[in-house]
């Protein structure tokens, strides 16, 4: 866990790493890592089929979205936890979730490191979602790309609001926050699979305050089983549930 010495620490991270080179590379390098990290729990390809013209349209969803594939074994597990197809504002939603955590732990670094960081792990998120834009959904045109940057840059703005008020505020303001990005709102979804998330985000918040800063400096980080480990935590009956109103007093 950091502590008071974190300053000392990190900086001395930073000048093993950097030798004359400034924080902004080390901390360049270090995120581009991290982001990795968060984007590899939701990766996707998007599959191809010859049309009759010869062209190549990609698969689409009843919302019109495009249908990819999952990428690493990560996003399999995670795709297969939530239930849902992968796409692109998917892939987005369960990225930013990952690098949420991240920023819980960027927080706790010394007020002259953190924006550094902070800003580089956004970078890198917003260099992927374009380069997914043009390379998988043929988004050539980048006044088309920009507006969708844009439109991401206030989901991750709501999203760290939404987070970090369930922090705050406890697992049912947290539920509602998961409900909304990672679900949209469906009026459809399971109640297990949001409460999964849930007990996920809370368990990897915990977990990323504990790791050293030497540890965030060296990108030495790796996020743990996906949510579904969770089920039998989320399906327990608490003791409480067949107590009396009387018994409770």
């Amino acid at each position: 866990m950091a502590s008071a010495s974190g300053t000392d620490r990190l900086a001395y991270e930073i000048r093993k790493r950097a030798t004359s080179a400034t924080e902004t590379y080390v901390a360049y390098g270090s995120t581009q890592r991290l982001f990795k990290e968060c984007s590899k729990h939701a990766d996707y390809t998007i599959p191809t089929v010859l049309d009759s013209e010869g062209k190549e349209p990609a698969p689409k969803n009843a919302a019109g979205e495009d249908l990819g594939v999952p990428a690493t074994k990560e996003a399999q597990e995670w795709y297969a936890v939530l239930g849902m197809e992968a796409t692109f504002n998917l892939w987005a939603q369960v990225t930013m979730l990952h690098m949420y955590v991240l920023t819980t732990r960027f927080r706790m670094f010394p007020a002259a490191h953190a924006p550094s960081w902070h800003q580089h792990l956004l970078d890198h998120f917003f260099y992927a979602a374009e380069d997914k834009m043009a390379t998988l959904h043929g988004m050539v045109a980048r006044g088309v790309r920009n507006r969708y940057l844009k439109d991401l840059f206030v989901q991750w703005r709501g999203v760290l609001a939404a987070y970090d008020e369930g922090l705050i505020r406890g697992d049912a303001m947290m539920a509602a926050a998961v409900w909304r990005n990672i679900f949209k709102a469906s009026e459809e979804v399971d109640a297990e699979k949001v409460a999964e998330i849930v007990a996920y985000l809370r368990r990897e918040v915990s977990n990323m305050e504990k790791i050293e800063d030497d540890r965030i400096a060296a990108a030495a980080v790796q996020f743990g089983e996906s949510p579904a480990v969770e089920r039998e935590l989320v399906v327990a009956e608490s003791k409480s549930m067949r107590e009396t109103f009387a018994e409770t007093q």
